[in-house]
């Protein structure tokens, strides 16, 4: 017989932990399905992981920058050191998170979940029903249908390394490949990096242009080509690019991610599928099975980012409480690539603003002699704001250098909240800060 609850989520990240929790404090019977560790991508294999590691390739860039200028001596990063301080954080997660379902009667179940009728789910030889259930799988590295794809090892595997390999190929040219290339590159392997056309396409082309000359310096090779196959040689690998072969210990894929769906025998469910992708609503439901909604990376329906995910999973808890017909605002959510240094935007890119119709100017330029880049020996400091002509409302903003993810959220804020250039001037920010140059950013 099937174990009944209220509220099933498929997957134990960020979008599943908001609503689960939401929905036990509403005083609902839940269940959480994970096959991996309790915790999600964020926390294990991704944003926070890599974060941990950024911090010692921050260290690492700042000591180079001042040496000579009040720094001297002589400083390397420790990869298996790097790996231990990183595991600090992720090791104790999954226990950390069981023990908050257990703290709220959340039944936990381990093992791939998969449909077996429109309002149950079987995971091992057990089966639950449910009222309600939350597709929450996050995202998978997109199929490249190339020879020798098994060869690849993806972004999570990286994040594991024991030992850092002396050359690394990186397929696809997006933020994961260019986060992980500054990491290895600093921390002193070869690099390269391959990828048909313009990399960072997610950002503005001229705060990736001045960011650019990063990549430069720590030797990162940018082949323009597209990736035929992969083949395994006695030295290692071979990725065939075009006419290149290129040589590496370890190649990376970094060439997309889709929705981890493919599993979940959704025919079973009910759960219709649109070109790869979940058919929903606007509020996050299912079109075909009314018992069932996603949310985060695995709904595809905001940017992967894990504020969207808990945003989303609000979303979802609300419809189903209290049938909202709530739908979600991803109105200028920031996003941050976390190279060093670091980029970062929000809202509209120009060519985007452009296509709507809008009118707007633009305030931008290339400020290295700024005191906030200044004052850290650092070469690259840029920006660029679009701003209505009239309302003079912030509509996007792009930045490039030293805090540059920080003080996005700053613009962030002024785009979500209709506040314009003329609020951001006014405001009085503490100074010396990498905020107090945002009202100089528009004009």
């Amino acid at each position: 017989m099937a174990e009944a609850f209220d509220f099933v989520a498929i997957g134990s990240g960020t979008a599943a932990q908001v609503a689960v929790h939401r929905m036990a404090d509403a005083g609902k019977r839940c269940a959480v399905i994970d096959y991996r560790p309790y915790g999600g991508t964020c926390a294990l294999r991704g944003c926070d992981p890599k974060k941990m590691m950024v911090s010692a390739e921050e260290a690492l860039a700042a000591y180079r920058r001042m040496k000579g200028k009040g720094i001297e001596g002589s400083v390397s990063i420790d990869w298996g050191d790097l790996q231990a301080f990183k595991r600090s954080f992720t090791d104790p997660v999954p226990e950390k998170q069981e023990a908050r379902y257990e703290r709220k009667g959340v039944a936990t179940f381990y093992g791939a979940a998969r449909f077996a009728g429109p309002d149950r789910i079987a995971v091992g030889d057990r089966e639950l029903s449910f009222s309600h259930a939350l597709i929450a799988t996050g995202a998978e590295p997109r199929p490249l249908g190339i020879e020798g794809e098994p060869l690849l090892t993806h972004s999570d595997a990286f994040l594991e390394l024991e030992t850092l390999p002396d050359r690394i190929v990186f397929v696809g040219g997006g933020y994961i490949a260019a986060e992980f290339a500054h990491l290895a590159a600093r921390a002193g392997a070869k690099v390269t990096i391959v990828q048909r056309g313009r990399i960072l396409k997610a950002f503005d082309p001229d705060t990736v242009d001045w960011l650019m000359p990063s990549f430069d310096d720590l030797g990162i090779e940018i082949v323009d080509a597209e990736v035929n196959g992969v083949t395994k040689t006695a030295g290692g690998l071979t990725v065939h690019a075009g006419d290149r072969m290129i040589e590496g210990e370890l190649v990376v894929h970094a060439a997309g991610r889709v929705p981890a769906i493919g599993s979940l025998d959704l025919e079973a469910g009910g759960v219709a599928i649109d070109d790869g992708r979940l058919a929903l609503t606007a509020q996050l439901r299912s079109q075909s099975n009314p018992k069932v909604f996603a949310a985060g990376d695995a709904a595809a329906n905001g940017p992967p980012l894990t504020p969207v995910s808990s945003h989303d999973a609000k979303v979802v808890v609300d419809n189903i409480l209290e049938g909202s017909g709530r739908t979600p605002n991803y109105h200028g959510v920031p996003s941050a690539l976390f190279t060093e240094p670091a980029a970062a935007r929000a809202g509209m890119l120009e060519s985007e603003a452009r296509e709507a119709g809008l009118d707007f100017t633009v305030s931008a330029g290339s400020h290295p002699g700024w005191f906030s880049a200044r004052r850290l020996n650092a070469q690259i400091y840029g920006h660029k704001v679009l701003i209505e002509v009239g309302t003079r409302r912030i509509l996007g903003a792009h930045l490039v250098g030293p805090a540059a993810d920080e003080l996005i959220n700053v613009f962030g804020l002024a785009i979500r909240h209709g506040l314009s250039a003329d609020d951001i001037k006014s405001t009085m920010f503490a100074y010396p800060t990498a905020a107090s140059d945002a009202g100089y950013m528009v004009g």
